[in-house]
Protein backbone atom coordinates (compact mmCIF):
# COMPACT_ATOMS: atom_id res chain seq x y z
CA UNK A 1 0.00 0.00 0.00
CA UNK A 2 1.80 3.52 -0.92
CA UNK A 3 1.36 6.68 -3.18
CA UNK A 4 2.55 6.75 -6.98
CA UNK A 5 3.15 9.06 -9.09
CA UNK A 6 5.07 9.87 -12.41
CA UNK A 7 4.97 11.70 -16.21
CA UNK A 8 5.22 10.41 -19.19
CA UNK A 9 6.76 12.54 -22.42
CA UNK A 10 5.71 11.71 -26.01
CA UNK A 11 7.07 15.15 -27.54
CA UNK A 12 10.86 13.71 -27.14
CA UNK A 13 11.61 16.03 -24.25
CA UNK A 14 12.55 14.98 -20.59
CA UNK A 15 10.14 14.57 -17.95
CA UNK A 16 9.96 17.66 -15.76
CA UNK A 17 11.81 15.65 -12.70
CA UNK A 18 10.96 18.79 -10.42
CA UNK A 19 7.83 18.80 -10.74
CA UNK A 20 7.78 15.42 -10.19
CA UNK A 21 9.01 15.14 -7.29
CA UNK A 22 6.74 18.00 -6.11
CA UNK A 23 4.24 15.26 -5.88
CA UNK A 24 5.84 13.39 -3.30
CA UNK A 25 4.90 15.61 -0.17
CA UNK A 26 1.05 15.01 -0.97
CA UNK A 27 1.28 11.52 -1.12
CA UNK A 28 3.93 10.89 1.94
CA UNK A 29 0.91 10.03 4.16
CA UNK A 30 0.02 6.99 2.01
CA UNK A 31 3.58 6.13 2.03
CA UNK A 32 5.58 7.24 5.57
CA UNK A 33 7.73 4.45 5.57
CA UNK A 34 10.30 5.75 2.68
CA UNK A 35 10.11 7.49 -0.91
CA UNK A 36 12.13 6.39 -3.95
CA UNK A 37 12.34 8.13 -7.68
CA UNK A 38 13.45 6.77 -11.34
CA UNK A 39 13.31 8.96 -14.15
CA UNK A 40 14.96 7.30 -17.78
CA UNK A 41 14.12 8.10 -21.35
CA UNK A 42 10.34 10.07 -21.64
CA UNK A 43 9.41 8.41 -18.34
CA UNK A 44 9.77 9.24 -14.44
CA UNK A 45 8.27 7.50 -11.76
CA UNK A 46 7.94 8.68 -7.78
CA UNK A 47 6.64 6.15 -4.62
CA UNK A 48 5.89 7.00 -1.17
CA UNK A 49 6.18 3.41 0.84
CA UNK A 50 4.39 1.98 3.31
CA UNK A 51 5.38 -1.50 4.53
CA UNK A 52 3.17 -4.46 4.31
CA UNK A 53 4.52 -7.07 2.22
CA UNK A 54 8.42 -7.34 2.03
CA UNK A 55 9.48 -5.70 4.87
CA UNK A 56 12.78 -5.48 3.64
CA UNK A 57 14.52 -2.76 1.07
CA UNK A 58 14.23 -5.18 -1.75
CA UNK A 59 10.96 -4.36 -1.62
CA UNK A 60 10.99 -0.57 -2.18
CA UNK A 61 9.64 0.96 -5.38
CA UNK A 62 10.08 2.19 -7.86
CA UNK A 63 10.97 -1.27 -8.67
CA UNK A 64 13.35 -1.91 -11.92
CA UNK A 65 14.61 -5.36 -13.71
CA UNK A 66 16.74 -3.94 -16.19
CA UNK A 67 17.09 -7.72 -17.49
CA UNK A 68 13.15 -7.41 -18.40
CA UNK A 69 13.74 -3.95 -19.10
CA UNK A 70 10.55 -2.82 -17.08
CA UNK A 71 9.96 -0.46 -13.95
CA UNK A 72 6.96 0.14 -12.08
CA UNK A 73 5.17 1.66 -9.09
CA UNK A 74 2.57 -0.12 -7.11
CA UNK A 75 0.27 0.89 -5.06
CA UNK A 76 -2.41 -1.89 -3.42
CA UNK A 77 -1.80 -5.45 -1.92
CA UNK A 78 -2.33 -8.32 -4.69
CA UNK A 79 -3.41 -11.24 -2.38
CA UNK A 80 -2.85 -13.97 -4.32
CA UNK A 81 1.05 -12.85 -5.33
CA UNK A 82 2.65 -16.18 -3.89
CA UNK A 83 0.55 -18.93 -5.63
CA UNK A 84 1.88 -16.28 -9.38
CA UNK A 85 5.07 -16.33 -8.00
CA UNK A 86 5.91 -20.01 -7.76
CA UNK A 87 4.20 -20.22 -11.05
CA UNK A 88 6.61 -17.82 -12.82
CA UNK A 89 9.67 -19.49 -11.26
CA UNK A 90 8.09 -23.18 -12.27
CA UNK A 91 8.33 -20.55 -15.70
CA UNK A 92 11.87 -19.71 -15.39
CA UNK A 93 12.10 -16.44 -13.58
CA UNK A 94 14.00 -15.70 -10.68
CA UNK A 95 13.21 -13.06 -7.82
CA UNK A 96 15.32 -11.25 -5.58
CA UNK A 97 12.54 -9.93 -3.50
CA UNK A 98 9.40 -11.75 -1.62
CA UNK A 99 6.99 -8.63 -2.67
CA UNK A 100 4.16 -8.72 -4.49
CA UNK A 101 5.60 -5.26 -6.46
CA UNK A 102 7.96 -7.69 -8.35
CA UNK A 103 5.31 -10.24 -9.25
CA UNK A 104 4.00 -7.62 -11.04
CA UNK A 105 7.16 -7.44 -13.07
CA UNK A 106 6.90 -10.68 -14.14
CA UNK A 107 4.06 -11.68 -14.70
CA UNK A 108 3.48 -8.17 -17.08
CA UNK A 109 7.01 -9.77 -18.98
CA UNK A 110 5.21 -13.21 -19.27
CA UNK A 111 1.82 -12.50 -20.08
CA UNK A 112 1.36 -8.81 -21.01
CA UNK A 113 -1.71 -6.45 -19.96
CA UNK A 114 -3.32 -9.73 -19.25
CA UNK A 115 -1.63 -10.28 -16.32
CA UNK A 116 -4.33 -8.31 -15.06
CA UNK A 117 -7.20 -10.85 -14.88
CA UNK A 118 -4.67 -13.51 -12.88
CA UNK A 119 -4.63 -10.48 -10.34
CA UNK A 120 -6.47 -11.62 -7.01
CA UNK A 121 -6.68 -7.79 -4.99
CA UNK A 122 -6.86 -4.00 -5.23
CA UNK A 123 -4.17 -2.40 -7.22
CA UNK A 124 -3.62 0.79 -9.67
CA UNK A 125 -0.10 0.89 -10.83
CA UNK A 126 1.91 2.55 -13.93
CA UNK A 127 4.85 0.16 -15.88
CA UNK A 128 6.94 1.49 -18.26
CA UNK A 129 8.76 -0.37 -20.58
CA UNK A 130 11.94 1.13 -21.43
CA UNK A 131 12.92 -0.56 -24.94
CA UNK A 132 9.51 0.85 -26.82
CA UNK A 133 9.22 3.77 -24.53
CA UNK A 134 5.84 2.71 -23.58
CA UNK A 135 3.45 3.18 -20.07
CA UNK A 136 0.91 1.12 -19.00
CA UNK A 137 -1.44 1.85 -16.65
CA UNK A 138 -4.24 -0.16 -14.94
CA UNK A 139 -6.92 -0.53 -12.01
CA UNK A 140 -8.26 -2.94 -10.27
CA UNK A 141 -11.44 -4.03 -11.07
CA UNK A 142 -13.62 -2.41 -8.51
CA UNK A 143 -11.49 1.00 -8.28
CA UNK A 144 -10.30 0.19 -4.66
CA UNK A 145 -7.06 2.41 -5.25
CA UNK A 146 -7.34 5.50 -7.18
CA UNK A 147 -5.50 6.94 -10.27
CA UNK A 148 -5.43 10.45 -11.13
CA UNK A 149 -4.17 12.09 -14.60
CA UNK A 150 -3.79 15.16 -15.79
CA UNK A 151 -3.09 15.92 -19.20
CA UNK A 152 -0.53 18.85 -21.11
CA UNK A 153 1.48 19.53 -23.73
CA UNK A 154 3.38 16.73 -25.13
CA UNK A 155 3.24 14.66 -21.49
CA UNK A 156 0.71 12.61 -19.17
CA UNK A 157 1.15 13.16 -15.49
CA UNK A 158 -0.34 10.28 -12.63
CA UNK A 159 -0.29 9.69 -9.22
CA UNK A 160 -2.84 8.00 -6.42
CA UNK A 161 -4.31 11.92 -5.19
CA UNK A 162 -5.98 14.68 -7.05
CA UNK A 163 -3.18 16.77 -4.47
CA UNK A 164 -0.55 15.53 -5.51
CA UNK A 165 -1.47 16.35 -9.49
CA UNK A 166 -2.22 20.17 -8.53
CA UNK A 167 1.11 20.12 -6.49
CA UNK A 168 2.89 18.98 -9.44
CA UNK A 169 1.72 22.44 -11.24
CA UNK A 170 0.38 22.96 -14.96
CA UNK A 171 -3.43 21.60 -14.31
CA UNK A 172 -6.33 23.42 -15.62
CA UNK A 173 -8.34 24.06 -12.15
CA UNK A 174 -11.21 25.19 -14.26
CA UNK A 175 -14.88 23.28 -12.87
CA UNK A 176 -16.30 20.53 -15.12
CA UNK A 177 -19.77 21.58 -15.41
CA UNK A 178 -21.01 18.41 -16.36
CA UNK A 179 -19.11 17.08 -12.93
CA UNK A 180 -20.74 19.70 -10.68
CA UNK A 181 -23.92 18.23 -12.04
CA UNK A 182 -23.51 14.76 -11.14
CA UNK A 183 -22.31 16.40 -7.61
CA UNK A 184 -25.54 17.90 -7.72
CA UNK A 185 -27.68 15.69 -8.85
CA UNK A 186 -26.29 11.85 -8.98
CA UNK A 187 -25.68 11.53 -5.00
CA UNK A 188 -22.53 13.50 -4.75
CA UNK A 189 -21.17 11.27 -6.93
CA UNK A 190 -18.71 12.35 -10.20
CA UNK A 191 -17.99 9.19 -12.16
CA UNK A 192 -14.91 8.58 -14.55
CA UNK A 193 -13.19 9.43 -15.87
CA UNK A 194 -14.50 13.06 -14.57
CA UNK A 195 -13.58 15.15 -11.16
CA UNK A 196 -14.81 18.08 -10.01
CA UNK A 197 -11.85 19.69 -12.04
CA UNK A 198 -11.81 19.67 -15.58
CA UNK A 199 -7.67 19.79 -15.72
CA UNK A 200 -7.54 16.37 -13.60
CA UNK A 201 -9.55 13.02 -15.02
CA UNK A 202 -9.08 9.33 -12.94
CA UNK A 203 -8.60 6.05 -14.92
CA UNK A 204 -11.59 3.86 -14.75
CA UNK A 205 -11.95 0.68 -12.79
CA UNK A 206 -11.23 -2.65 -14.36
CA UNK A 207 -9.47 -0.39 -17.23
CA UNK A 208 -5.64 -0.60 -18.48
CA UNK A 209 -4.55 1.78 -20.70
CA UNK A 210 -1.65 1.54 -22.79
CA UNK A 211 0.23 4.88 -24.32
CA UNK A 212 3.18 4.47 -26.46
CA UNK A 213 6.19 6.52 -27.61
CA UNK A 214 3.83 9.09 -29.96
CA UNK A 215 0.65 9.42 -27.32
CA UNK A 216 -1.36 7.13 -28.93
CA UNK A 217 -3.56 5.65 -26.06
CA UNK A 218 -5.63 2.40 -26.35
CA UNK A 219 -7.93 1.50 -23.05
CA UNK A 220 -9.09 -2.31 -22.47
CA UNK A 221 -11.86 -2.80 -19.88
CA UNK A 222 -10.91 -6.66 -18.63
CA UNK A 223 -13.61 -7.31 -16.40
CA UNK A 224 -17.50 -6.39 -16.26
CA UNK A 225 -20.15 -8.39 -14.23
CA UNK A 226 -23.15 -9.39 -16.60
CA UNK A 227 -25.88 -9.26 -13.32
CA UNK A 228 -28.00 -11.94 -15.19
CA UNK A 229 -28.28 -15.92 -14.58
CA UNK A 230 -29.70 -18.22 -16.09
CA UNK A 231 -33.88 -19.26 -16.95
CA UNK A 232 -34.10 -22.13 -14.62
CA UNK A 233 -31.89 -21.67 -11.60
CA UNK A 234 -31.11 -25.06 -10.58
CA UNK A 235 -29.56 -23.55 -7.05
CA UNK A 236 -31.56 -23.63 -3.88
CA UNK A 237 -32.07 -21.15 -1.57
CA UNK A 238 -29.80 -22.76 1.12
CA UNK A 239 -27.42 -23.62 -2.03
CA UNK A 240 -27.40 -19.56 -2.96
CA UNK A 241 -26.17 -18.93 0.71
CA UNK A 242 -23.44 -21.72 0.94
CA UNK A 243 -21.98 -20.49 -2.01
CA UNK A 244 -21.85 -17.06 -0.96
CA UNK A 245 -20.53 -17.91 2.40
CA UNK A 246 -18.00 -20.24 0.64
CA UNK A 247 -16.65 -17.11 -1.00
CA UNK A 248 -16.32 -14.93 1.55
CA UNK A 249 -14.36 -17.35 3.84
CA UNK A 250 -12.19 -17.18 1.00
CA UNK A 251 -12.13 -13.62 0.50
CA UNK A 252 -11.36 -13.47 4.45
CA UNK A 253 -8.42 -15.67 4.31
CA UNK A 254 -7.04 -13.80 1.06
CA UNK A 255 -6.78 -10.38 3.15
CA UNK A 256 -4.78 -11.91 5.91
CA UNK A 257 -1.63 -12.04 3.85
CA UNK A 258 0.52 -9.33 4.72
CA UNK A 259 3.77 -9.36 6.94
CA UNK A 260 2.22 -7.34 9.78
CA UNK A 261 -0.71 -7.96 11.68
CA UNK A 262 -4.40 -7.37 10.60
CA UNK A 263 -7.14 -6.03 12.17
CA UNK A 264 -10.80 -4.86 11.72
CA UNK A 265 -12.91 -1.88 11.71
CA UNK A 266 -15.70 -3.09 13.25
CA UNK A 267 -19.02 -1.00 13.03
CA UNK A 268 -21.12 -3.43 14.64
CA UNK A 269 -23.50 -3.98 11.66
CA UNK A 270 -23.78 -7.51 10.11
CA UNK A 271 -21.02 -6.88 6.98
CA UNK A 272 -18.07 -5.82 9.76
CA UNK A 273 -19.38 -8.53 12.33
CA UNK A 274 -19.31 -11.18 10.06
CA UNK A 275 -15.48 -10.78 8.90
CA UNK A 276 -14.98 -10.97 12.91
CA UNK A 277 -16.70 -14.10 12.50
CA UNK A 278 -15.17 -15.73 9.84
CA UNK A 279 -11.54 -14.80 11.36
CA UNK A 280 -12.77 -16.04 14.53
CA UNK A 281 -13.70 -19.20 12.61
CA UNK A 282 -10.15 -19.89 10.99
CA UNK A 283 -8.74 -19.57 14.17
CA UNK A 284 -7.42 -15.49 14.75
CA UNK A 285 -6.63 -15.30 18.35
CA UNK A 286 -6.53 -11.80 19.88
CA UNK A 287 -7.92 -10.17 16.75
CA UNK A 288 -8.01 -6.03 17.17
CA UNK A 289 -11.32 -4.75 16.43
CA UNK A 290 -11.98 -0.84 16.73
CA UNK A 291 -15.34 0.76 16.62
CA UNK A 292 -16.18 5.07 16.98
CA UNK A 293 -18.58 6.70 18.06
CA UNK A 294 -19.80 10.74 18.99
CA UNK A 295 -22.00 12.64 21.32
CA UNK A 296 -25.20 12.51 20.46
CA UNK A 297 -26.78 15.77 18.74
CA UNK A 298 -30.89 16.24 18.40
CA UNK A 299 -31.99 13.58 19.79
CA UNK A 300 -29.94 11.33 17.42
CA UNK A 301 -27.19 8.92 18.69
CA UNK A 302 -23.67 8.91 17.49
CA UNK A 303 -22.42 5.51 18.32
CA UNK A 304 -23.35 2.01 17.78
CA UNK A 305 -21.49 0.33 20.87
CA UNK A 306 -24.02 -1.58 22.14
CA UNK A 307 -23.79 -3.80 19.19
CA UNK A 308 -19.80 -3.45 18.17
CA UNK A 309 -19.20 -5.05 21.94
CA UNK A 310 -21.48 -8.03 21.79
CA UNK A 311 -19.15 -8.82 19.09
CA UNK A 312 -16.43 -8.23 20.19
CA UNK A 313 -17.57 -9.97 23.57
CA UNK A 314 -18.88 -12.88 21.83
CA UNK A 315 -15.58 -13.46 19.93
CA UNK A 316 -13.40 -12.28 22.49
CA UNK A 317 -11.41 -9.76 20.27
CA UNK A 318 -8.34 -7.02 21.58
CA UNK A 319 -11.56 -4.58 21.07
CA UNK A 320 -10.81 -0.66 21.22
CA UNK A 321 -13.65 1.56 21.66
CA UNK A 322 -12.80 5.43 20.48
CA UNK A 323 -15.24 8.21 21.46
CA UNK A 324 -14.51 11.48 19.51
CA UNK A 325 -15.93 14.65 22.39
CA UNK A 326 -16.91 17.92 20.77
CA UNK A 327 -13.55 19.33 21.00
CA UNK A 328 -12.09 17.04 18.57
CA UNK A 329 -15.25 17.14 16.21
CA UNK A 330 -14.36 20.34 13.89
CA UNK A 331 -11.07 20.53 13.52
CA UNK A 332 -11.65 16.50 12.59
CA UNK A 333 -14.10 17.56 9.97
CA UNK A 334 -11.72 20.42 8.01
CA UNK A 335 -8.69 17.55 8.36
CA UNK A 336 -11.21 14.98 6.68
CA UNK A 337 -11.58 17.73 4.12
CA UNK A 338 -7.89 18.02 3.41
CA UNK A 339 -7.53 13.97 2.58
CA UNK A 340 -10.37 14.15 0.23
CA UNK A 341 -8.86 13.79 -3.53
CA UNK A 342 -12.51 14.61 -4.20
CA UNK A 343 -15.25 16.41 -2.23
CA UNK A 344 -17.26 13.88 -1.06
CA UNK A 345 -20.28 15.16 1.14
CA UNK A 346 -20.85 11.61 3.61
CA UNK A 347 -20.33 11.90 7.21
CA UNK A 348 -19.12 8.73 7.35
CA UNK A 349 -15.68 10.52 6.25
CA UNK A 350 -14.55 11.91 9.41
CA UNK A 351 -15.53 9.12 11.25
CA UNK A 352 -13.54 7.06 8.97
CA UNK A 353 -10.91 9.45 9.25
CA UNK A 354 -10.50 9.79 12.99
CA UNK A 355 -11.80 6.48 13.30
CA UNK A 356 -8.00 5.91 11.22
CA UNK A 357 -6.12 8.35 13.28
CA UNK A 358 -6.79 5.79 16.28
CA UNK A 359 -6.63 2.49 14.63
CA UNK A 360 -3.04 3.47 13.04
CA UNK A 361 -1.25 3.99 16.33
CA UNK A 362 -1.55 0.30 16.72
CA UNK A 363 -1.56 -1.55 13.63
CA UNK A 364 -0.90 -1.09 9.98
CA UNK A 365 -3.76 -3.29 8.08
CA UNK A 366 -7.66 -3.39 8.89
CA UNK A 367 -10.43 -5.58 7.35
CA UNK A 368 -13.29 -3.59 6.59
CA UNK A 369 -17.50 -4.51 5.46
CA UNK A 370 -17.83 -2.09 2.55
CA UNK A 371 -19.65 -3.04 -0.45
CA UNK A 372 -22.42 -5.25 0.76
CA UNK A 373 -25.09 -2.93 0.73
CA UNK A 374 -24.08 -2.44 -2.96
CA UNK A 375 -24.19 -5.95 -4.05
CA UNK A 376 -26.69 -7.91 -1.98
CA UNK A 377 -29.31 -4.79 -2.20
CA UNK A 378 -28.93 -3.61 1.85
CA UNK A 379 -30.05 -0.15 0.62
CA UNK A 380 -33.69 1.30 1.16
CA UNK A 381 -33.90 2.58 -2.32
CA UNK A 382 -33.62 -1.31 -3.96
CA UNK A 383 -37.32 -2.28 -2.51
CA UNK A 384 -38.90 0.08 -4.85
CA UNK A 385 -37.20 -1.43 -8.03
CA UNK A 386 -38.34 -4.99 -6.96
CA UNK A 387 -41.54 -5.29 -9.35
CA UNK A 388 -40.44 -1.90 -11.86
CA UNK A 389 -40.83 -2.86 -15.66
CA UNK A 390 -37.11 -2.56 -17.14
CA UNK A 391 -38.32 -0.15 -19.74
CA UNK A 392 -38.81 2.27 -17.11
CA UNK A 393 -36.12 1.47 -14.31
CA UNK A 394 -34.00 4.90 -15.54
CA UNK A 395 -36.63 7.24 -14.19
CA UNK A 396 -37.33 4.87 -11.05
CA UNK A 397 -33.49 4.90 -10.07
CA UNK A 398 -33.57 8.37 -10.47
CA UNK A 399 -36.71 9.18 -8.41
CA UNK A 400 -34.92 6.94 -5.42
CA UNK A 401 -31.61 8.08 -5.71
CA UNK A 402 -30.79 11.40 -7.20
CA UNK A 403 -30.40 14.62 -4.93
CA UNK A 404 -32.53 16.86 -7.61
CA UNK A 405 -33.61 16.77 -10.90
CA UNK A 406 -32.55 18.30 -13.69
CA UNK A 407 -35.72 20.85 -13.35
CA UNK A 408 -35.50 21.61 -10.03
CA UNK A 409 -31.26 22.05 -10.43
CA UNK A 410 -32.32 25.36 -12.34
CA UNK A 411 -33.62 26.84 -8.95
CA UNK A 412 -30.13 26.01 -7.37
CA UNK A 413 -27.56 26.46 -9.73
CA UNK A 414 -26.49 30.35 -11.29
CA UNK A 415 -27.39 29.91 -14.86
CA UNK A 416 -24.39 30.58 -16.57
CA UNK A 417 -23.61 27.06 -14.25
CA UNK A 418 -26.84 24.80 -15.72
CA UNK A 419 -26.76 22.80 -18.95
CA UNK A 420 -29.32 22.54 -21.06
CA UNK A 421 -29.09 18.68 -21.17
CA UNK A 422 -29.82 16.31 -18.10
CA UNK A 423 -26.32 14.96 -18.08
CA UNK A 424 -27.12 12.85 -15.18
CA UNK A 425 -29.51 11.33 -15.98
CA UNK A 426 -28.20 10.52 -19.74
CA UNK A 427 -25.05 8.87 -18.18
CA UNK A 428 -27.59 6.42 -16.07
CA UNK A 429 -29.87 5.70 -18.97
CA UNK A 430 -26.44 4.74 -20.90
CA UNK A 431 -25.59 2.64 -18.19
CA UNK A 432 -28.45 0.85 -17.67
CA UNK A 433 -29.27 0.42 -21.89
CA UNK A 434 -25.74 -1.84 -21.87
CA UNK A 435 -26.42 -5.42 -22.29
CA UNK A 436 -27.02 -7.46 -19.97
CA UNK A 437 -29.24 -6.99 -16.36
CA UNK A 438 -32.20 -8.11 -17.37
CA UNK A 439 -34.28 -6.81 -13.92
CA UNK A 440 -34.59 -3.22 -12.98
CA UNK A 441 -33.18 -4.03 -9.84
CA UNK A 442 -30.41 -6.18 -11.71
CA UNK A 443 -29.52 -2.32 -13.66
CA UNK A 444 -29.98 -0.82 -10.19
CA UNK A 445 -26.90 -2.61 -8.58
CA UNK A 446 -25.07 -3.09 -11.36
CA UNK A 447 -25.12 0.95 -11.53
CA UNK A 448 -24.59 0.86 -7.97
CA UNK A 449 -22.18 -1.98 -8.02
CA UNK A 450 -19.58 -0.77 -10.13
CA UNK A 451 -20.21 3.50 -10.27
CA UNK A 452 -21.61 4.75 -7.03
CA UNK A 453 -19.63 2.03 -4.80
CA UNK A 454 -15.82 3.07 -6.40
CA UNK A 455 -17.05 6.74 -6.45
CA UNK A 456 -18.70 6.75 -2.83
CA UNK A 457 -17.88 4.08 -0.25
CA UNK A 458 -14.51 2.80 -1.87
CA UNK A 459 -13.34 6.18 -2.60
CA UNK A 460 -14.37 7.71 0.98
CA UNK A 461 -12.88 4.31 3.06
CA UNK A 462 -9.30 4.97 0.65
CA UNK A 463 -8.81 8.76 1.40
CA UNK A 464 -9.69 8.31 5.20
CA UNK A 465 -7.42 5.64 5.80
CA UNK A 466 -4.49 6.14 3.81
CA UNK A 467 -4.48 9.66 5.37
CA UNK A 468 -3.03 7.67 8.26
CA UNK A 469 -0.70 5.41 6.44
CA UNK A 470 -3.09 3.04 7.40
CA UNK A 471 -3.83 -0.04 4.45
CA UNK A 472 -8.02 -1.27 4.33
CA UNK A 473 -9.15 -4.31 2.87
CA UNK A 474 -12.82 -5.27 1.61
CA UNK A 475 -13.70 -8.62 1.40
CA UNK A 476 -17.23 -8.13 -0.07
CA UNK A 477 -15.33 -6.63 -3.12
CA UNK A 478 -13.30 -9.75 -3.55
CA UNK A 479 -14.32 -10.10 -7.90
CA UNK A 480 -15.42 -13.28 -7.04
CA UNK A 481 -17.93 -12.62 -4.27
CA UNK A 482 -19.11 -10.00 -6.43
CA UNK A 483 -19.48 -11.79 -9.30
CA UNK A 484 -21.76 -14.29 -7.62
CA UNK A 485 -23.97 -11.66 -5.71
CA UNK A 486 -24.77 -10.14 -9.84
CA UNK A 487 -25.86 -13.78 -10.56
CA UNK A 488 -27.65 -14.38 -7.28
CA UNK A 489 -31.54 -14.08 -7.59
CA UNK A 490 -32.96 -10.74 -6.72
CA UNK A 491 -35.69 -11.76 -4.62
CA UNK A 492 -32.80 -13.81 -2.12
CA UNK A 493 -31.43 -10.59 -2.23
CA UNK A 494 -34.19 -8.35 -1.31
CA UNK A 495 -35.41 -10.71 1.51
CA UNK A 496 -35.60 -9.90 5.15
CA UNK A 497 -35.63 -5.97 4.58
CA UNK A 498 -32.12 -6.45 2.27
CA UNK A 499 -29.47 -8.10 1.66
CA UNK A 500 -31.78 -11.77 2.93
CA UNK A 501 -29.24 -14.26 1.55
CA UNK A 502 -26.60 -12.94 3.96
CA UNK A 503 -28.67 -12.73 6.56
CA UNK A 504 -29.66 -16.23 6.27
CA UNK A 505 -25.84 -17.92 5.68
CA UNK A 506 -24.87 -15.57 8.59
CA UNK A 507 -27.18 -17.85 11.29
CA UNK A 508 -25.01 -19.22 13.53
CA UNK A 509 -22.09 -17.38 12.41
CA UNK A 510 -23.13 -14.30 13.54
CA UNK A 511 -24.93 -13.56 16.87
CA UNK A 512 -29.24 -13.24 15.73
CA UNK A 513 -29.05 -10.21 17.86
CA UNK A 514 -27.08 -8.61 15.05
CA UNK A 515 -28.72 -10.11 12.25
CA UNK A 516 -31.84 -8.74 13.51
CA UNK A 517 -31.27 -5.45 14.39
CA UNK A 518 -32.08 -2.21 12.35
CA UNK A 519 -30.09 -1.04 9.81
CA UNK A 520 -27.35 1.06 10.82
CA UNK A 521 -24.30 3.33 9.64
CA UNK A 522 -21.60 5.22 10.99
CA UNK A 523 -24.10 7.97 12.47
CA UNK A 524 -22.42 11.54 13.01
CA UNK A 525 -24.84 13.85 13.90
CA UNK A 526 -23.47 16.85 14.20
CA UNK A 527 -23.19 17.14 10.14
CA UNK A 528 -26.37 16.36 9.91
CA UNK A 529 -27.79 18.88 11.98
CA UNK A 530 -25.20 21.63 11.08
CA UNK A 531 -24.89 24.05 14.61
CA UNK A 532 -22.28 26.16 16.47
CA UNK A 533 -18.55 26.55 14.80
CA UNK A 534 -19.40 24.38 12.03
CA UNK A 535 -22.09 26.09 10.66
CA UNK A 536 -20.19 29.11 11.27
CA UNK A 537 -17.47 27.31 9.33
CA UNK A 538 -20.07 26.21 6.12
CA UNK A 539 -21.32 29.66 6.37
CA UNK A 540 -18.17 31.49 5.92
CA UNK A 541 -17.25 28.96 3.03
CA UNK A 542 -20.19 30.13 0.99
CA UNK A 543 -19.98 33.58 1.43
CA UNK A 544 -15.85 33.77 1.29
CA UNK A 545 -14.60 35.99 -1.53
CA UNK A 546 -13.15 32.93 -3.54
CA UNK A 547 -17.06 31.51 -3.38
CA UNK A 548 -19.00 34.96 -4.46
CA UNK A 549 -16.42 35.13 -7.18
CA UNK A 550 -17.07 31.60 -8.59
CA UNK A 551 -21.34 31.88 -8.27
CA UNK A 552 -22.34 28.49 -8.36
CA UNK A 553 -25.40 28.98 -6.94
CA UNK A 554 -28.22 30.94 -7.27
CA UNK A 555 -28.29 33.54 -4.22
CA UNK A 556 -31.76 33.22 -2.72
CA UNK A 557 -31.29 29.53 -2.90
CA UNK A 558 -28.44 29.61 -1.01
CA UNK A 559 -29.89 32.44 1.45
CA UNK A 560 -32.41 30.26 2.22
CA UNK A 561 -30.23 27.60 3.05
CA UNK A 562 -28.21 29.24 5.32
CA UNK A 563 -31.75 31.04 6.81
CA UNK A 564 -32.73 27.12 7.75
CA UNK A 565 -29.13 25.05 7.93
CA UNK A 566 -31.30 21.69 8.76
CA UNK A 567 -34.64 22.35 7.19
CA UNK A 568 -33.91 20.78 3.84
CA UNK A 569 -32.92 17.47 2.82
CA UNK A 570 -32.21 15.28 -0.04
CA UNK A 571 -33.70 12.01 -1.44
CA UNK A 572 -31.30 9.85 0.52
CA UNK A 573 -31.87 12.22 3.60
CA UNK A 574 -28.43 14.02 3.43
CA UNK A 575 -28.12 18.17 4.73
CA UNK A 576 -28.32 19.79 1.81
CA UNK A 577 -26.76 22.75 2.77
CA UNK A 578 -23.80 20.43 3.92
CA UNK A 579 -23.65 19.18 0.34
CA UNK A 580 -22.99 22.84 -1.00
CA UNK A 581 -20.71 24.03 2.01
CA UNK A 582 -18.74 20.45 1.65
CA UNK A 583 -17.68 21.37 -1.85
CA UNK A 584 -17.07 25.34 -0.75
CA UNK A 585 -14.51 24.21 1.70
CA UNK A 586 -12.90 21.43 -0.63
CA UNK A 587 -12.21 23.95 -3.18
CA UNK A 588 -10.90 26.33 -1.23
CA UNK A 589 -8.76 23.72 1.06
CA UNK A 590 -6.81 23.47 -2.24
CA UNK A 591 -6.66 26.59 -3.57
CA UNK A 592 -8.94 26.76 -6.21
Amino acid sequence: MCGIGGEFRFDGAPPDMTAVERMLPALASRGPDGEGRWQQGPAALVHRRLRIIDLSDAGAQPMVDDELGLAVVFNGCIYNYRELRDELIAAGYSFRSTSDTEVILKAYHRWGTACVQRFYGMFAFALVEMATHTLVLARDRLGIKPLYLAEGPGRVRFASTLPALLAAGGVDTDLDPVALHHYMSFHSVVPPPRTILAGIRKLPPATVRVITATGRSTDTLYWRPEFTRAAADPMSAGEWQERLMAALRTAVRRRMVADVPVGVLLSGGLDSSLIVALLAEQGQTGLATFSIGFEAAAGESGDEFHYSDLVAGHFGTDHHQIRIGASRFVPAVHDAIAAMSEPMVSHDCVAFHLLSEEVSQRITVVQSGQGADEILAGYDWYPPMANVARADAVEAYARVFFDRRHDALGGHLAPEWMLDHDASLEFVAAHFAAPGADTALDAALRQDSLVMLVDDPVKRVDNMTMAWGLEARVPFLDHEVVELAAACPPGMKLAQGGKGVLKAASRGIVPDAVIDRPKGYFPVPAIRHLSGPLLDDVRDALTARPARERGLFRKDYLEELLDTPNAQRTTLGSNALWQLGLLELWLQRIGV
